[in-house]
């Protein structure tokens, strides 16, 4: 790759260690959408040996690339997201990929087909371990930055997604299990949650 071309595609992208998420971190601060992207990475990489016959390191590159559309479009949570959105998330992500050069240009725009086909091994690992790291973040998250309708979305969200794995569905489980220990807390969160139910 062309060094300037480099350094114009790694500006453009600069911006999701800018751009912030809904998720807040443990220590009560807007989490980048950069930082998710690494903490889902790390994530398929250490559950590589639970799924031998995926491509765990297109897997880990899925997890990098998911979100760079959104350096442009920032982020928008998904309980608020529309189709709308994601024809302008992947509008900018065409934007993005047209900086690069070949063979990154065409390698990069079939990876994010297979995304969002969400047909291959590979591709549904990668989003039913999105929604879970979303999921972890949020239990991470002090209560004060829980949303209403989150108290119901962190038992459910995700669920579709891991349907296709015994292991995925035992790891959301077990998430569902920290959620709720979480709510039972304190009697404002167990209040929320039988409101939001």
């Amino acid at each position: 790759m062309q060094q300037r071309k480099l350094i114009e595609f790694m500006a453009a992208i600069e911006k999701l260690k800018c751009n912030t998420r809904h998720s807040w971190t443990s220590t009560g601060r807007r989490e980048s959408v950069a930082e998710h992207s690494w903490r889902l990475a790390a994530m398929a990489m250490l559950c590589a040996d639970e799924f031998p016959h995926a491509d765990i390191g297109k897997v880990i590159k899925m997890c990098l690339v998911h979100d760079w559309g959104e350096a442009i479009t920032g982020d928008i949570p998904a309980f608020d997201k529309t189709d709308a959105h994601e024809r302008e998330e992947d509008r900018a992500v065409e934007r993005l990929l047209s900086i690069l050069d070949e063979p990154y240009r065409t390698e990069l725009t079939a990876l994010f087909a297979e995304m969002n086909a969400l047909e291959t091994e590979e591709a549904k690992l990668y989003k039913a371990l999105d929604k879970m790291e979303t999921l972890l973040s949020h239990n991470e998250a002090p209560l004060d930055t829980w949303l209403p309708l989150e108290y119901e979305a962190n038992l459910t969200y995700g669920q579709e997604q891991v349907n296709h794995s015994d292991w995925l569905m035992k790891l959301k489980d077990e998430i569902k299990k920290d959620s709720l220990e979480k709510i039972q807390k304190t009697p404002e969160a167990r209040a929320q949650l039988a409101e939001s139910l």
